[in-house]
């Protein structure tokens, strides 16, 4: 399980009930502080002040518009990982996943001999050699793994992004 990282103002502003009722409530999507006021079943005065503290500490964003009449609330990156710690671990596994994808496609465009040539002749210039030059079966290898650890850890990133999504209403 992740950690979250909490400072003491951090605790003295989840110390109220309400205000986690209140991260729940906007956990699901963007509210306004009518919605809030609606779904924590509390009055709009005191939903603001609450809003207000939980905005000052970093847990709420406030989005206000320009132009627009309403204010809408959202859980900053700090809220979502105090809900859903594992939400770090999704953003890893699927920037790592991506990462493996590229170096797949640089491997399958190296092995097409489409990114060689220069290569090789800047590397064999150089007197190192090229990557793709001689047997390509390892470079082949290589990529065919790059793919293969692409799409299994697509699906396991996908399975953990949704195994914690909050359940909707």
């Amino acid at each position: 399980m992740s950690k979250v990282t909490l400072d003491i103002e951090d605790f003295k502003t989840l110390a109220s009930e309400t205000r986690l009722d209140i991260l729940r409530a906007i956990d699901q999507k963007n509210m306004s502080l009518k919605d809030i006021s609606h779904a924590t079943k509390l009055h709009e005065t005191t939903v603001h002040e609450h809003l207000t503290k939980l905005v000052n500490s970093g847990f709420v964003n406030k989005n206000e518009r320009e132009g627009h009449k309403w204010v809408y609330y959202k859980l900053s990156w700090k809220g979502s990982s105090l809900l859903h710690p594992d939400n770090t671990k999704v953003v890893v596994m699927f920037t790592t996943t991506f990462a493996i994808l590229l170096g797949g496609i640089f491997g399958l465009l190296n092995v097409l001999k489409i990114i060689t040539p220069s290569v090789a002749k800047s590397a064999s210039s150089s007197g190192q050699v090229a990557l793709g030059s001689g047997d390509g079966s390892l470079v082949l290898f290589l990529t065919l793994s790059c793919f293969i650890l692409f799409c299994i850890l697509i699906v396991i990133s996908i399975r953990l992004s949704k195994k914690n999504k909050p359940p909707k209403l």
